[in-house]
């Protein structure tokens, strides 16, 4: 018994102490001063994004109630767990970081591989998404409660979903890496959700006594405990096999891929950059995503076009335009030439001519925004007017904002090590990228807003379309000032981007 007691006071000694370590790591970084700015301001919202959750979960009960009167509230939301279980683990493999630690001073020093797998798991239980569920659950629990339902049974459901939120987290972590599994889940989900929005079959049904059991069935919680006690354990084996120092040496094993993008040849100078930027997106999971992204987002005008309420907000299809078809283009753009930190002094030394390599990138942005714009024409379902406003968007993202967009990328100093995950990851995020989507997206709404109130909604999509145009007419001159930019901004960004972890 006393060998048990001291094995315990050792471990919680050692885990206080990696906690003391992370801390310190944190406060010490060089880079601190730097980006408390964005910390504070991430950490606003993510007050705010919890506080929404609770007042959803609060308002939750009275929603279901008011759309489904003849329907238990309890077994509405119960139809829509399983969606839930497949959006959280879809989104978490963007968003959620993996736990790391810098393991490798421990490994020459008497502290277990156990206590080090548990730490990492016990920090990954404590994660910020973990406690997204726990805000809306509680506060509608609560409301259960004061509406008659029992208490017991409402308590142990609560334990049963964030059981459940528990398995997400450690499933997340085993497939996070693994491609094929998100290209599952989405399939998975859109059949799901197809089949039940045709009425082919229903998935809410079938799923819905199940999760229904866990308030029903006090006893049925035990079911999705052992399940996160199951999938923590195979966590920790993974972990304990992986945490040696040999791993930290060890050549990976990467299969080759020969592809070599001798298309790009036909663009002379230029090919060379346009044939490393495919190579970069196309190799590395966080610019990997962006492609998968926006190619996702084609469906967002579903959104505003299937919904009444926005049928008289004419400008609201404008944003939607200029957001579908410059989805790529804000979310990579923004970050021009940080996506090349790691080598950017390299090429920076050669002879390599600073305007090609703009026009690159504006090239590739340029096909990106057009395959963008090919992909919602379907939208001509819901009128011709939609096309239209597409189009006009679509010439005013090639002709204006391209070049916004980079010229926006010359006070970019923040480094992007490309193999961490996109989302959750404020690396290579700095006061640039929030000014940068006024000019983007706020300035051609105004545009559009104006004369579509002034006049009509043909002559709000002319303007957007004939300013587009311009911007063509005046490539090479705003391709050659924003090279002189680039030019001068060099030795700043250079420097920017040498520090690590900014």
């Amino acid at each position: 018994m006393s060998n048990t007691n001291t094995l315990k006071t050792k471990t919680n000694r050692m885990f206080k102490k990696f906690t003391a370590l992370q801390w310190k790591s944190f406060f010490r970084s060089s880079n601190l001063g730097k980006s408390l700015g964005i910390k504070i301001l991430m950490g606003f919202f993510g007050v705010y994004m919890l506080l929404s959750l609770a007042g959803m979960g609060t308002g939750m009960y009275f929603i279901l109630k008011k759309i489904l009167p003849n329907q238990s509230p309890m077994w509405s939301i119960s139809q829509y767990l399983i969606y839930w279980v497949l959006i959280e683990l879809f989104l978490r493999y963007f968003m959620q970081k993996l736990p790391v630690m810098d393991i490798k001073p421990f490994l020459t020093t008497p502290v277990k591989k156990s206590t080090i797998a548990h730490y990492i798991l016990g920090r990954s239980a404590a994660s910020i998404y973990n406690l997204l569920t726990f805000f809306f659950v509680v506060p509608f629990a609560i409301v259960l409660i004061f509406q008659g339902y029992q208490v017991l049974n409402v308590l142990l459901w609560v334990v049963a979903v964030m059981a459940l939120v528990l398995c997400i987290n450690y499933v997340n972590l085993l497939i996070n890496k693994n491609e094929k599994v998100l290209i599952g889940l989405v399939s998975i989900l859109l059949i799901g959700y197809g089949l039940d929005y045709f009425g082919i079959f229903s998935v809410k049904e079938l799923f819905a006594p199940i999760f229904h059991a866990l308030y029903a069935y006090p006893i049925t919680v035990m079911i999705p405990i052992a399940l996160a006690i199951g999938i923590y354990y195979i966590n920790y084996q993974f972990l304990k096999d992986k945490i040696y120092l040999d791993a930290s040496l060890k050549v990976k094993s990467v299969e080759a891929n020969t592809t070599d993008l001798a298309w790009t040849k036909r663009f002379g100078e230029m090919g060379s950059f346009l044939q490393l930027d495919l190579k970069m997106i196309w190799r590395n999971k966080r610019t990997k995503s962006q492609v998968f992204i926006s190619l996702l987002f084609v469906f967002y005008g579903l959104v505003f076009y299937t919904q009444d309420i926005y049928s008289s907000m004419v400008p609201m299809k404008a944003f939607v335009g200029v957001f579908m078809t410059g989805i790529f283009l804000s979310n990579f753009g923004q970050f021009i030439p940080a996506w090349d930190s790691s080598y950017y002094s390299m090429m920076m030394s050669q002879n390599i001519p600073m305007r090609k390599y703009l026009e690159s990138k504006a090239t590739l942005i340029t096909v990106s925004v057009v395959v963008m714009f090919l992909l919602t024409i379907p939208y001509v379902y819901f009128g011709w007017d939609a096309l239209a406003i597409n189009f006009g968007c679509a010439l005013y993202n090639l002709g204006v904002n391209i070049p916004v967009i980079l010229y926006f990328g010359s006070f970019n100093k923040k480094r992007i090590e490309l193999d961490q995950s996109p989302f959750g990851n404020m690396q290579g995020t700095s006061a640039t990228q929030f000014l940068i989507m006024l000019p983007v997206l706020a300035v051609p709404i105004i545009l559009f807003s104006i004369f579509y109130y002034l006049i009509n909604l043909q002559a709000a999509v002319i303007v957007l379309s004939v300013l587009g145009l311009l911007g063509f007419a005046m490539k090479n001159y705003l391709l050659n000032l924003i090279t002189e930019q680039y030019k001068r901004k060099k030795y700043g960004m250079i420097a920017g981007f040498k520090e690590k972890g900014s």
